[in-house]
């Protein structure tokens, strides 16, 4: 028997409960694996509060990622007592996932866990962390180096904002953040790396289809009117990567950016991403973040704890990145 947080829907409302289960009801997969954390995202926060039509089927163990120690394999790339971790592939929306103590999956879904880190610092990252690693070599791979200018993140507050943030200014980058709540966490986006704050009230429209040239890069993860701000504010020859949609999935831009300065607006998907991308950013997020950032920018919360943090995500309640431990 092992516990999870179990998801099920009447009604069209959606509800949760711990409840302890049997390994036989686990769905197939080729690898067993004793969780040992998971993580809360917006994508899960979503799903937790019914907010949004994340789960397909029910009932549904949540968590969109998860690392932890294999039991069992019938794949001859892992091992009993491998660490690995999971990111992506639909899990924990049609496929069981990381909220709970015990997880059956796919190996090409899985990851060989990096030596540099451990189970809890890889849930501090997470899905959030590597998206925004894949964000940062997205605009690395376009040409925007730190002598180029600033570069903005928007959602600077959230897990892919935070980590984001980080990351950049590791790599020598200067970090403007844009958040809706600079009086309340503007010290601790400094001390991420952020060089300045930018309140999100000036992007609340999507303004002219060009405006003053002011950031050299950007990693978007709002969408919508910010988007096409942002847009219309990077230098020539600049890129934007975009990856989110937490103020909506529209984009009321141009094609100026474009054609006039030659903007790059580059998509970044870290659900399905190939293994050889997802091994890179693993190897080199391990590689550029440093001790303190486990230290500041996490919490750590137990699976009784995860609906009342889940309701607190989809309102905007939290900072950084939150870590589950099973």
């Amino acid at each position: 028997m092992f516990k999870a947080l179990v998801l099920d829907q009447a009604d069209k409302i959606t509800t949760s409960s711990i409840q302890e289960l049997e390994i036989s009801q686990l769905p197939e997969g080729d690898v067993l694996i004793d969780v040992d954390y998971s993580s809360l995202n917006y994508k899960d926060g979503l799903a937790i509060t019914g907010k949004g039509r994340i789960v397909r089927d029910f009932p549904m163990v949540p968590g969109i990622d998860l690392t932890g120690t294999v039991v069992e394999s019938s794949d001859e790339r892992y091992t009993a007592g491998q660490k690995v971790v999971l990111t992506g592939w639909g899990v924990g929306e049609g496929h069981w996932g990381g909220m709970a103590q015990k997880a059956r999956l796919k190996a090409d879904w899985l990851v060989p866990l990096p030596e540099a880190l451990n189970g809890a610092q890889a849930m501090k990252i997470g899905t959030a962390g590597l998206t925004a690693m894949l964000c940062v070599q997205a605009l690395q791979d376009a040409g925007i180096t730190p002598e180029k200018g600033e570069i903005l993140v928007t959602g600077a507050c959230g897990g892919v904002g935070s980590v984001a943030i980080k990351l950049l200014s590791t790599l020598g980058y200067q970090v403007v953040a844009v958040t809706g709540r600079a009086s309340e966490n503007g010290e601790w986006l400094k001390e991420l790396g952020a060089s300045r704050i930018v309140e999100r009230s000036e992007f609340d429209d999507a303004g002219r289809p060009l405006e003053k040239q002011l950031w050299a890069g950007a990693v978007d993860t709002v969408g919508s009117k910010m988007l096409a701000r942002v847009l219309a504010q990077t230098d020539y020859d600049g890129a934007v990567a975009a990856c989110g949609l937490a103020g909506g999935f529209d984009l009321p831009t141009t094609v100026m950016p474009f054609i006039l300065r030659g903007v790059k607006l580059l998509g970044v998907d870290s659900v399905y991403a190939p293994f050889e991308r997802r091994q890179k950013a693993w190897k080199r997020i391990s590689e550029l973040l440093p001790a303190s950032y486990f230290e500041h920018g996490c919490s750590e919360i137990g699976l009784e704890d995860v609906a009342d943090a889940a309701e607190a995500i989809t309102n905007g309640q939290i900072k950084g990145r939150v870590l589950i431990k099973l």
